[in-house]
């Protein structure tokens, strides 16, 4: 089976290990919520699936999945169009890039609150990924002229290319630069 009717998800190469396992490639876009009885089940749902649930986070799209699933098979085309590659490869690649490593947590002694660094657990980094893939999207289509598959097609190949401007990049780096000072 090829997801949305057109691209194939036999050729497609995770190459993060640790992020291996969460990370699900199904042709199922719809899973209703199968998965959602437990924390770590999520994983099981495919990748382009949590993308499409994110897109209907805040604003116009809450609840409304036929539309953001329209949003993403959009997103899709644009990038084949200007990339040339397997959309989905392409997404896979930005979820890696925009995955932080490290994270802060505050800890109290005493009364006084102080920040350490923790390692992020993989699971929580494809979940920040596709968090910030989803706002640079939205951020970038509010109030603008483009259109939100157009925004988001260019979010995820920025993102894929490792380019500071993403969003998603630029927020990995502010969120790893904050861990970085507070070992």
């Amino acid at each position: 089976m090829k997801l949305f009717g057109k691209w194939e998800l036999d050729e497609i190469e995770i190459h993060d290990p640790g992020m291996e396992m969460y990370i699900t490639l199904n042709p199922i876009i719809y899973s209703g919520g199968r998965h959602s009885k437990q924390q770590f089940h999520k994983s099981e749902i495919s990748i382009v699936e949590r993308l499409v649930n994110k897109m209907m986070r805040k604003g116009q799209n809450t609840g409304k999945k036929q539309k953001a699933y329209n949003i993403v098979m959009g997103a899709f085309d644009i990038i084949h169009e200007r990339t040339e590659e397997n959309p989905v490869q392409v997404l896979i690649n930005a979820i890696e890039n925009a995955g932080q490593r490290e994270e802060t947590v505050r800890l109290k002694y005493g009364g006084i609150s102080v920040p350490k660094a923790v390692d992020t657990a993989p699971q929580r980094r494809v979940d920040c990924a596709l968090m910030f893939i989803t706002r640079g999207a939205n951020l970038a289509a509010f109030k603008k002229r483009r259109s939100i598959e157009e925004c988001l097609a260019n979010e995820i190949i920025a993102a894929s290319k490792d380019e500071v401007r993403s969003y998603s990049v630029g927020k990995k780096g502010e969120k790893e630069r904050i861990a970085k000072a507070a070992r």
